[in-house]
């Protein structure tokens, strides 16, 4: 019986040996290095994605104390809605943007204007965002405005709170109706809500129709960066 065993081990041990000389031929004609197994090999890296409006980003997340980005529509992206007169909408709105933030500046407030796709708006950390826009001449009996925030948002009570109350203040501002019907996917999924910090409360307002609404727009700007002033004061004051 000993003898048996004997013999069974010596034939494991040879058996043994001829694998390794196998490996060893193997990894020389592979140039000397042997293929890593799956568990050595390194994990992919991953596909960098677009943060969504509803994951938290990692680092600070509380907003800096009166800090108001204002996006100017198009601005140094494109002209936006162009009439056939040529009246461009990115001239409005850059008008009342930089009016906006002039009267916004003379209350206290740290506010800066933002191009459409200006690099600042990556992870931008505010107290509020607005982005500025006019409707197109298409309608040209249309009037009034519209206010929208992102779809999914992930600070939905105090984005409420500001459109509600830039809709109040706007209206009472300009005397323009509250065009709620004609808000649309572009103004929910509005580009920038995407790039801003999530916890950074944000708005994109359509000021008027630059046919029907074209005298407020081009002749009574100051009236219109008030009202949406007007509209940014009473969301701070609604969160004292």
């Amino acid at each position: 019986m000993l003898l048996v065993i004997l013999v069974v081990v010596v034939l494991a041990m040879a058996g043994l040996g001829a694998h390794v000389l196998w490996r060893r031929s193997k990894v020389q004609q592979a140039g000397g290095t042997a293929v890593p197994t799956a568990s050595a090999r390194s994990t992919p890296s991953a596909v960098p994605t677009r943060t969504p409006r509803g994951v938290a980003t990692a680092g600070p997340t509380v907003p800096l104390p009166n800090k108001i980005g204002i996006v100017a529509g198009h601005w140094e992206h494109d002209s936006g809605a162009v009439c056939d007169d040529g009246l461009q909408e990115v001239d409005i709105n850059l008008d009342v943007a930089q009016r906006v933030v002039a009267l916004l500046a003379q209350s206290g407030f740290d506010a800066e204007m933002l191009a459409e796709f200006s690099p600042q708006l990556t992870n931008y950390q505010g107290t509020a965002l607005i982005s500025i826009h006019s409707d197109s001449c298409s309608v040209p009996e249309a009037t009034g405005f519209k206010v929208a925030h992102v779809s999914a948002s992930v600070v939905p009570e105090a984005e409420d709170r500001l459109v509600a109350c830039l809709i109040e203040r706007y209206s009472q501002a300009t005397g323009l109706p509250f065009h709620k019907n004609s808000i649309t996917f572009d103004m929910t999924e509005y580009h920038a809500f995407y790039e801003i910090a999530p916890e950074t409360p944000a708005a994109i307002i359509e000021i008027g129709f630059m046919a029907a609404d074209r005298n407020l727009l081009t002749k009574k700007p100051d009236r219109v960066a008030q009202g949406i002033v007007n509209g940014i004061k009473c969301f701070i004051e609604s969160r004292e």
